[in-house]
């Protein structure tokens, strides 16, 4: 058994219903789930890159850009109702029996194509100085939620504001932030613990013209109106 250091694993998924073969719509003249690859190859952070799909033309896709995809996954992670980290352990324990372990997994979505290699390097940098178990991206709301609420069925904003916050500056608001679903970065005893991503887990924020999440056409036209005028380290 060969230990390697670590691994990149995009998961890129060939269902998508919002949007049909999202993961490979062209963003910029370039399939989406490159980014992705692009952005791990830059880092230099990797001894493999791996692209978990269930589709053969994704993973032809995917070896075009220098990404192994040297088998699908099964039906279990194919379906619409398995997670994300099901599908890890799965690569993580197909590598093992053709005899290579990794020490530590990042997970990358292929929806985050704006997460820069440098922020998959600072990532890493801050696993080191925290001794962390794992490391999660997140970006400030857009809002503070002090200032949302639910309506009721009549529209009613009788007791839509909270009187503490509602006539408070938002300078003077806590501030809040949001998983932003570009970096999960964990060491391989973290996949097996029964609450993941809580003890010795720490925050990588990273500022909002980089946590796009692709999930519709208006996201895409975002995030091509960012790209012309952004240069990404």
């Amino acid at each position: 058994m060969s230990e390697e250091k670590n691994i990149a694993i995009i998961t890129a998924r060939s269902g998508s219903k919002g949007l049909p073969d999202k993961n490979i719509k062209p963003l910029m003249g370039i399939p989406l789930m490159a980014y992705s690859i692009l952005a791990a190859q830059k880092s230099n952070c990797f001894q493999k890159i791996f692209v978990s799909t269930d589709s053969e033309k994704y993973a032809e896709i995917a070896e075009q850009f220098g990404a192994d995809a040297s088998f699908l996954r099964s039906p279990e992670t194919s379906s619409d109702t398995a997670g994300s980290w099901d599908v890890i352990r799965e690569v993580i324990k197909e590598f093992e029996k053709r005899g290579k372990t990794f020490e530590r997994i990042m997970l990358l979505q292929p929806t985050s194509p704006l997460r820069t290699a440098s922020d998959i390097r600072m990532s890493f940098q801050l696993m080191e100085e925290k001794d962390a178990n794992s490391i999660v991206s997140v970006t400030a709301t857009d809002h503070s939620p002090l200032w949302c609420n639910t309506l009721p069925d009549d529209l009613s904003m009788e007791f839509f504001r909270n009187e503490q916050y509602c006539d408070c500056p938002r300078q003077f608001l806590p501030k809040y932030y949001r998983v932003n679903g570009a970096i999960y970065l964990v060491t391989r005893d973290e996949l097996y613990v029964e609450r993941m991503l809580r003890k010795k887990s720490y925050a990588y924020i990273m500022p909002q013209e980089r946590s796009i999440d692709i999930d519709t056409e208006f996201d895409f036209a975002l995030a091509e109106l960012i790209m012309s005028k952004t240069d990404n380290k």
